[in-house]
């Protein structure tokens, strides 16, 4: 059977994903689950903070204006996406995780950060505490209605779930997860999604290309 990868991550990235599937040869399902949206917030004094910490483009996407008052920190991003946003939003990026918060986070104290600002997604934040002494939403994800027929249509496909809240509202969606195959993003995204699928994986390393390759794997 060739099945098709079906793209539950919100827009602007669920076109660029499908994109990179399509640019495979593969067939690609679009189905965004959450659409993401502006949160109102107030930037703090960034002489109270020495380096700011991004684990999704969408900081950037959706900060508005209160970004600018931030544009001396140096930033400290995950991922190759996170960083462009930033740059093209006009701050100076230092490092670059590949990994997770965690990572990042460790990575940012051997640079000597110890007053971290994070800007985040209200489902999706980085606790304060160690070098993190601030942490802001400045976006949320919210779930769109998913019609039932739509999720039938996923029956006997490989899902992408690039998230813990998109793994969870995908579980609670489907009737028989054995009908369904997953690949997550990472292993805790994976758990997120429990047990009971036809077959589940997680990606090598946390990157789209990673997660379509897992996803691809599950496709014959």
């Amino acid at each position: 059977m060739n099945r098709a990868l079906a793209v539950l991550r919100p827009e602007p990235g669920n076109a660029a994903t499908v994109a990179r599937i399509e640019a495979l040869e593969m067939r690609a399902m679009s189905l965004p689950l959450f659409e993401v949206a502006p949160l109102a917030w107030t930037p703090p004094d960034a002489q109270a903070h020495d380096a700011l910490i991004l684990t999704s483009a969408n900081a950037l996407r959706h900060g508005g204006v209160g970004l600018a008052a931030l544009r001396a920190l140096p930033v400290f991003a995950v991922g190759a996406v996170t960083a462009a946003a930033a740059r093209k939003a006009g701050f100076r990026v230092v490092a670059i995780g590949a990994a997770d918060a965690a990572t990042l986070l460790a990575q940012a104290e051997t640079h000597g950060v110890s007053r971290a600002l994070y800007l985040g997604g209200r489902d999706r934040m980085v606790a304060t505490g160690g070098i993190v002494t601030a942490a802001i939403a400045v976006y949320a994800s919210l779930a769109l209605p998913i019609r039932p027929e739509r999720i039938v249509r996923l029956r006997h496909q490989v899902a992408l779930l690039h998230s813990v809240r998109a793994a969870r509202a995908f579980a609670g969606l489907v009737g028989d997860r054995a009908a369904h195959r997953i690949a997550a993003l990472s292993p805790a995204i994976l758990a997120a999604a429990e047990g009971g699928w036809d077959r589940a994986v997680s990606a090598a390393v946390p990157t789209d290309d990673a997660l379509i390759a897992a996803a691809a794997a599950l496709a014959d």
